[in-house]
């Protein structure tokens, strides 16, 4: 069984075999919705009011990384390291509206339920974000209104639709904010649909995954001749001086190190693996005592191609040195699941080249 932020389904049929994958990272793009769906509804037993506004898992086309503007450390996140060097503080919540300036499309039963080049990104504290498409671009009659509202803390009276294609209906898979403040006019006659209640969402003819690319999200990778020695105890795991450190927006820095400067007899390939939608799956090792104390994507994504098959080891887990100093865990390095609305499907992580 796999284990999703508390949800739980069936990836026997999707690699062939029983494995564990925990879904902790929040990113991605060419993937599909989840498979091995809860009997309890087909959105995993959670009902979609409980999904749209805990917020978006990331998608990004293209450019790939982890911060974004509103959630883990982002700029209008509560979490954020730094600060805007003004006279006054800011309001504890902002929320930022923006054109997407990309041809977004949404599909469910094989139809095209969406279909335009005027989508709204809101940006939301401590949720990734969600694109909104103008009633005009949503095909005609798919919407039906619910007796479904409920209250946005800052947007007001939202109203709910079951999304209804010839063969496939969606419950509460849509909503509409219906008394929007004044100051929020951008949001005006426009929809938006849960991600785990449509099939799929494509920019272009390329699909996206877990939610509207944020565009300010990035990963970077640089070469470096810094010495990096990790050790359990007396024994050294590595020590290279060639090591890839990868810079993610919102994390401390990652290092890599190639596996000919690695004493591979000390990892022991353990099961399961987490996905990172703009990295790929992550497999994991035990070095001793140390559960999970080292990481490889064995197969990362083009984008991150750079850090394919290298080894990178948890320094609260294991002793990692950089230049002779111990590196610790950074406070706020644990991905926050900002929201259950991410619709994955394993099978195509591992289908994708």
């Amino acid at each position: 069984m796999t284990e999703v932020t508390g949800m739980t389904f069936s990836t026997a049929e999707i690699f062939k075999q029983p494995r564990d994958i925990r879904i902790f990272c929040p990113h991605g793009r060419k993937l599909a919705s989840l498979v091995g769906l809860s009997d309890r509804n087909p959105l995993l037993g959670f009902g979609l009011e409980e999904i749209a506004y805990a917020g978006r898992w990331s998608a990004g086309a293209g450019r790939s990384a982890v911060m974004g503007l509103s959630w883990q450390q982002g700029p209008l996140a509560t979490r954020s390291i730094g600060r805007f060097l003004i006279e006054q503080p800011l309001p504890e919540r902002l929320l930022f509206a923006e054109p997407l300036r990309r041809r977004m499309r949404v599909q469910l039963g094989g139809e095209w339920v969406a279909d335009s080049e005027d989508v709204v990104l809101l940006h939301e504290p401590g949720r990734y974000p969600v694109a909104y498409f103008p009633v005009g671009d949503v095909k005609a009659d798919v919407l039906q209104k619910t007796d479904r509202v409920t209250q946005h803390r800052d947007l007001g009276t939202t109203a709910w639709f079951t999304v209804t294609v010839a063969d496939r209906s969606a419950e509460r898979a849509a909503w509409q904010h219906v008394e929007l403040p004044d100051h929020a006019g951008e949001l005006r006659d426009r929809v938006a649909f849960a991600w785990r209640g449509m099939d799929a969402f494509y920019e272009e003819d390329e699909r996206i995954v877990g939610h509207a690319a944020d565009p300010y999200h990035r990963n970077d990778i640089r070469s470096t001749s810094r010495h990096l020695v990790v050790r359990d105890g007396e024994r050294v795991i590595a020590d290279t001086r060639r090591p890839v450190v990868l810079y993610e927006s919102g994390f401390a820095p990652r290092w890599y190190v190639p596996r000919e400067d690695v004493d591979e007899t000390a990892l022991t390939p353990v099961e399961g693996q987490t996905f990172c939608p703009y990295k790929g799956l992550a497999s994991y090792y035990d070095i001793g005592g140390h559960a999970r104390a080292a990481w490889s994507y064995l197969e990362a994504w083009p984008e991150v191609d750079r850090v394919r098959g290298l080894v990178s080891f948890e320094p609260d887990k294991i002793e990692v040195h950089l230049d002779g100093r111990r590196l610790e865990l950074a406070p706020g390095q644990t991905v926050v699941p900002h929201g259950i609305d991410r619709g994955l499907d394993p099978s195509e992580i591992l289908k994708r080249s």
